[in-house]
C-alpha cells in the first residue's frame, strides 16, 4: 500500500522503516528539510536504525524521504506522528498536530485513511482532526488512532513485539487500522473506541509518572530513617508478585511520562473533575531538583557559590540523546542561579548550549552523574579523585542520592 508518515521523529521514523520493510511503499514526510536530506543520506538519529537500513530501502524504492506535500498526495494511509509537547505555562499544546493535519487536509488528493499516532487527550481523533478534514470536504476520510508506543534505546520492546492498541471511528476502519500495524507488529488489539486507544497511552505514562514520584518520595523518607531506599526496592522486588520496582532519580524527562499525565489532567479538568495523584506526582517530580540542591549544599558548608561543577550526560535517558524534558537542563540552571559554575559533557548531544566540553574535567570541584551513557568513561574522574555525586536512577549503590 501506498502509506506516508507525517514526522520523521523518533515516532515517525520507527513507524516509516517498519512499514517500509514490510513491504509497503512509504513516504517519509517532514518540514524540516535539513533532517530529510540526513535521512536521504542514510543518517539516522533514532537508536537501532541504521544507515545500512536506511540507504537499502531507499535504493529498492520502499522508502522515500521527503519535505514536500505532494510526495505523499496519493498515499491510501496517512500516519500523523508529530510532537503534542506542553506550552510555557504546561498546557497541552497542539499546533504541530493541528498544522499537520491541515498540511495533510489540504493536499491529500485520494480518499484516504487517516491514523493518528500522535499522543493527545481522550476525543483528540473525532473532535480535532476529524473536523479539520472534513472542513475541506474534498474526499471521504476513514479516522482511526494507534497511539505511539516507541521506547528509543530499549533493546528488548521493539516495534514488531510491542502490542499495539489500536481503533477507529466505525468497526470497519477499526479492522482496516488493525491489518495496516498487523503487517509490521506481531500483536495488534482493537478496543472499542478511539477514545479507550487515546486514553490507554495516557494512562500507561500516568502510572509510571505516579509511581516514579512515590518512590522520588521513598528516597526522601529513607534519608531521614536512616535506611537505603535502593536496598529497600531491592528487597521488596523479591516478591514474585504485586510489585513493580522504580528507582529514585532527579525527575523525569522524555517525550512521555512527565508530558502524557498532564494531556490526562487538562481533558479531566476541562470536565470539572481533579486529578489529584497527577498533580501532586507532577509536583514531586518537579520539586526533586530543589531537594538535590538542598543535599548538595548540605556536602559543602551551605552554599554551591562559585564551586566548579560538571554534569556527566544529560539527555533524559541512558544511551540516547534525546533533550526532550530533560530534568538535567532544570538542575543546571538552578545550580546557575546558586551561583555555580556549570559545565557539561554529553558525547551522544549535538547541541551549542552554554557549558559544554568535549571530555570530562579534571579541574573541577564536584562531578555529578545523572546520565551514564555506556561510552562515558568514569576512571577519569576516579583517577583524578573527583567528588562525585551519582544522580542517575540506574545507581548501582545503596543510598541514593550518594556521594562516590
Amino acid at each position: 500500500m501506498k502509506v506516508s508518515i507525517i514526522g520523521q521523529g523518533y515516532v515517525g521514523l520507527t513507524i516509516s522503516v517498519g512499514a517500509a520493510s514490510a513491504g509497503h511503499e512509504v513516504v517519509g514526510f517532514d518540514i524540516d528539510d535539513k533532517l530529510i536530506q540526513n535521512l536521504q543520506n542514510g543518517n539516522s538519529f533514532v537508536p537501532g536504525i541504521k544507515k545500512k537500513e536506511l540507504l537499502n530501502l531507499q535504493n529498492l524504492s520502499k522508502l522515500n524521504f521527503a519535505s514536500d506535500p505532494k510526495a505523499f498526495s496519493q498515499s491510501e494511509i496517512v500516519v500523523i506522528a508529530v510532537p503534542t509537547p506542553l506550552t510555557e505555562a504546561r498546557d497541552p499544546d497542539l499546533n504541530f498536530l493541528t498544522s499537520a493535519s491541515i498540511l495533510v487536509a489540504k493536499n491529500i488528493r485520494t480518499n484516504s485513511l487517516i491514523i493518528n499516532e500522535s499522543t493527545s487527550y481522550p476525543g483528540t481523533l473525532r473532535n480535532l482532526i476529524k473536523p479539520i478534514f472534513e472542513s475541506y470536504g474534498k474526499y471521504v476520510f476513514e479516522f482511526g488512532s494507534a497511539p505511539e508506543r516507541v521506547d528509543p534505546g530499549n533493546p528488548q520492546w521493539n516495534l514488531d513485539n510491542t502490542p499495539r492498541v489500536v481503533s477507529g471511528l466505525t468497526n470497519s476502519t477499526s479492522e482496516k487500522v488493525a491489518n495496516f500495524y498487523r503487517s509490521f507488529c506481531s500483536k495488534v488489539k482493537i478496543v472499542s473506541s478511539p477514545e479507550v486507544a487515546e486514553a490507554s497511552k495516557l494512562f500507561e505514562n500516568t502510572f509510571r509518572q505516579v509511581n516514579i514520584a512515590l518512590v522520588n518520595e521513598f528516597a526522601q523518607i529513607s534519608r531521614v530513617l536512616n535506611f537505603s531506599s535502593q536496598e529497600a526496592i531491592a528487597a521488596a522486588s523479591t516478591k514474585p508478585f504485586g510489585f513493580m520496582p522504580f528507582y529514585p532519580s532527579i525527575g523525569v524527562g522524555g517525550h512521555c511520562i512527565p508530558v502524557d499525565p498532564i494531556y490526562l489532567s487538562f481533558a479531566a479538568d476541562k470536565k470539572g473533575t481533579t486529578t489529584q495523584f497527577i498533580n501532586l506526582a507532577n509536583q514531586v517530580n518537579l520539586g526533586m531538583i530543589s531537594y538535590i540542591i538542598d543535599r548538595m549544599k548540605e556536602q559543602t558548608n551551605g552554599s554551591l557559590d562559585s564551586l566548579k561543577i560538571q554534569l556527566a550526560g544529560i539527555s533524559y535517558k541512558n544511551n540516547i540523546p534525546d533533550l526532550r524534558e530533560s530534568p538535567a537542563l532544570g538542575l543546571m540552571s538552578e545550580l546557575k542561579r546558586q551561583g555555580a559554575y556549570v559545565s557539561w559533557f554529553d558525547p551522544l548531544v549535538d547541541l551549542d548550549f552554554p557549558g559544554r566540553c568535549e571530555n570530562l574535567d579534571k579541574n573541577i570541584d564536584l562531578g555529578l552523574i545523572i546520565t551514564p551513557h555506556d561510552v562515558i568513561d568514569f576512571s577519569v574522574w576516579k583517577v583524578a579523585k573527583i567528588r562525585v555525586l551519582d544522580l542517575s536512577a540506574n545507581s548501582n549503590d545503596y543510598g541514593w542520592p550518594k556521594f562516590l
